[in-house]
C-alpha cells in the first residue's frame, strides 16, 4: 500500500529529503550540500545538476533510514528557493554566470545582480505590482530574467527552457513541462485570479514578449496539491523510488513552510486569518492568509491561490535574519566562523551576562538590520544597515553585546512588519515559528516578548518538509485534500505567551528603530 511520501526541500545551501507517514509522523530525513558560485558582489549561482544530484543522495539516504520500501511512496513533492533555472533548447545547462562556466545555469534568490532592472519594473506601475507590493524586486524572476537577456544574450537566444527552481525539480523528475501555480504567481508575476494569468502588456514594456514561447512556459498552472505526473524511469532509480509514484507540483519553500506551520487551520479560514507562519532562517519570512484581497506597499502579494484554494496569500520578509548574525560572529574580532557551536556559545554568555546586568546590557546599542536591503516593510533592496553605540571593545562579552542588539533590532524589525500588516487590514496575533531560529534561545524570547505576540512552536520543527509532505499526500490520493490532509499531519504546538513585563522596554526600542529610519533617510537625503 502507498501509504507514504517523500518530501525534498531545496535551500540555499543544501538539499534535505524527509519520509512521512499519512500521519505526518517524520521517519527519515537526510541532508546534502549543494555548491553556490559568487563570482563577485551580488551575485550568486548554483549549478542545478548538482541540485538533482544532491536531492537524489538525500532521499535514497532518507529512504534507507526509513525502513520503508519504494513501493510504499506514493508521491514525492519538491519545494525550494525562488531561483532561476536556465536550460537550452535541448534541455542541457547553459551559463547564466558572468565566468561562462557552464555548470553555473541558475541565479540564486538572494542574487541582486538586477537591481536596475528591478526599478524599471517598479517604474512601469504596471497592475501586476499591486500583487507583489507596488514594488519589483530583485529576487523575482522578471529582473533577473531582463538582466540576462540584456547582459547575456548569446545565453539568451540558446535559451529554450525558464524554470523557478521547484518547476526545474518536477520537470527532472517527470519530463512535464507544466508549472505550479505557487511558483509562477509568487515569483513571475502570474495573476491566477485572472482568465489570462500572463499579462502580455507587461511584458511588453520590460521587453520580455517572447519569454513564454522561449522558456516554454504554459497558459494554466497546477495547484498545490495537484500531481504533475508520474517518476520517469531515470528519475525513479536515481532517487531510488518507483516509477509508480506521483510528483506533486512544486512550492516555494517559505510557503511549503506555511502551509507545514499552519497545517491545523487548513479547513479553518477564519481563525486562520490571525495565524501568521514565520519561517525563520538565513532570512525570515512571515506568510499570512486572506479569504479577501487585500493589496499593500512594501509585502509580497496578495497572490491568489498559491497554497490554499480560494484564499489569498501575503507575505513579508527580511532578507538577512540569520545571515545577519552569522555576519556579525565573522565581523567581529571576537567571533570567528560562525559555527552552530559558537552560536550556543554566545548565546549562553549573553543569558549570563543579563542576569548580571539585567536590562542594562547592551543598552547604548541601536542597530538597524537592513544589511542586505529592506523587503519589508519599506521595500527597498538599496537600503543599507546601521550600527550605533559602538566602542573599541574588542572582547567576547563584547561580540556578545552586539549580538544580543542585533537580535533584537530582528525582533523590532518583525514587529514593523506586522504593524504596517493591521495598516491593511490583517488581523494577526499569533506567530508559528519554524526553521533555524527554534534552536536560537535568544531570538525564540524576543519573537514574543518585543512584538506582543503568542508564539507557537511546531512539535516537529521541520514545517517545511511536512508543508511538502501534506501537498504530496494529496497528490496522490492519500488525503482528499488540503484540508483534511493538514487536520490529518499537523503535529501541534507548543505555545509561548510574551512578557508583559519587558513591554515598556521594547516599546522604547521600538521608537528608537523608527528614528533610526528616519535618521537614515536623512543621512542620505543631504
Amino acid at each position: 500500500m502507498r501509504d507514504h511520501v517523500v518530501a525534498v526541500d531545496v535551500g540555499t545551501g543544501s538539499a534535505r529529503a524527509g519520509v512521512f507517514d499519512a500521519s505526518g509522523r517524520l521517519l527519515a530525513k537526510a541532508e546534502h550540500p549543494i555548491v553556490m558560485n559568487r563570482p563577485r558582489e551580488y551575485h550568486a549561482e548554483h549549478d542545478s545538476e548538482d541540485i538533482w544530484s544532491a536531492a537524489c543522495t538525500a532521499v535514497r539516504r532518507a529512504m534507507e533510514q526509513s525502513g520503508i520500501v519504494a513501493a510504499s511512496v506514493g508521491a514525492i513533492g519538491f519545494d525550494a528557493t525562488c531561483s532561476l533555472v536556465v536550460r537550452d533548447v535541448e534541455g542541457r545547462q547553459i551559463s547564466v554566470s558572468t565566468t561562462g562556466e557552464r555548470r553555473f545555469d541558475t541565479i540564486v534568490w538572494l542574487d541582486h545582480r538586477a537591481l536596475k532592472e528591478a526599478d524599471f519594473c517598479t517604474a512601469t506601475e504596471h497592475r501586476v505590482l499591486e500583487h507583489s507590493g507596488h514594488v519589483m524586486s530583485p529576487e523575482m524572476e522578471m529582473p533577473k530574467l531582463m538582466w540576462l537577456k540584456k547582459k547575456l544574450p548569446a545565453t539568451w537566444e540558446k535559451a529554450g527552457y525558464f524554470f523557478d527552481l521547484a518547476d526545474f525539480m518536477t520537470w527532472k523528475s517527470t519530463g512535464s513541462t507544466a508549472r505550479s501555480r505557487c511558483t509562477l504567481t509568487a515569483k513571475w508575476n502570474y495573476l491566477a485570479h485572472r482568465e489570462k494569468g500572463w499579462q502580455l502588456d507587461f511584458l511588453q514594456q520590460i521587453e520580455l514578449d517572447d519569454l513564454q514561447a522561449r522558456g516554454r512556459l504554459p497558459d494554466e498552472t497546477v495547484p498545490v496539491g495537484g500531481s504533475i505526473g508520474w517518476l520517469t524511469a531515470d528519475a525513479a532509480e536515481a532517487l531510488g523510488l518507483t516509477t509508480e509514484c506521483h510528483v506533486s507540483a512544486g512550492m516555494i519553500d517559505a510557503y511549503a513552510g506555511a502551509l507545514g506551520a499552519l497545517g491545523g487551520y487548513a479547513a479553518d479560514p477564519v481563525t486562520r486569518e490571525r495565524q501568521l507562519a514565520l519561517i525563520a532562517g538565513t532570512s525570515s519570512c512571515i506568510v499570512a492568509f486572506s479569504q479577501e484581497c487585500k493589496p499593500s506597499h512594501g509585502m509580497w502579494g496578495p497572490y491568489y491561490e498559491v497554497v490554499f484554494p480560494r484564499s489569498w496569500l501575503v507575505e513579508a520578509g527580511q532578507s538577512a535574519t540569520g545571515a545577519l548574525l552569522d555576519h556579525v560572529v565573522r565581523m567581529h574580532t571576537a567571533g570567528g566562523e560562525p559555527t552552530a557551536a559558537l552560536h550556543q556559545k554566545i548565546v549562553a554568555r549573553i543569558a549570563e551576562l543579563r542576569a548580571e546586568e539585567g536590562d542594562a546590557f547592551g543598552e547604548r546599542i541601536f542597530v538597524l538590520p537592513d544589511f542586505h536591503g529592506n523587503r519589508s516593510p519599506l521595500a527597498d533592496p538599496h537600503a543599507v544597515g546601521v550600527i550605533s553605540g559602538l566602542t573599541l571593545d574588542t572582547s567576547f562579552d563584547g561580540l556578545c553585546a552586539l549580538y544580543w542588539r542585533s537580535a533584537v533590532a530582528i525582533a523590532l524589525g518583525i514587529r514593523n512588519i506586522l504593524e504596517k500588516m493591521k495598516e491593511y487590514g490583517y488581523v494577526p496575533d499569533t506567530l508559528h515559528i519554524a526553521g533555524g531560529h527554534v534552536k536560537n534561545q535568544v531570538l525564540m524570547e524576543l519573537y514574543s516578548d518585543a512584538t506582543g505576540c503568542k508564539v507557537v512552536v511546531p512539535k516537529m520543527n521541520e514545517a517545511v518538509l511536512l508543508g511538502t509532505a501534506i501537498a504530496a499526500s494529496v497528490a496522490c490520493g492519500l488525503h482528499e485534500d488540503l484540508a483534511a490532509a493538514g487536520e490529518a499531519m499537523y503535529p501541534g504546538g507548543d505555545e509561548r505567551l510574551p512578557d508583559k513585563s519587558k513591554q515598556a522596554l521594547y516599546d522604547r526600542d521600538y521608537r528608537r528603530l523608527l528614528a533610526m529610519h528616519r535618521h537614515r533617510a536623512e543621512l542620505e537625503a543631504m
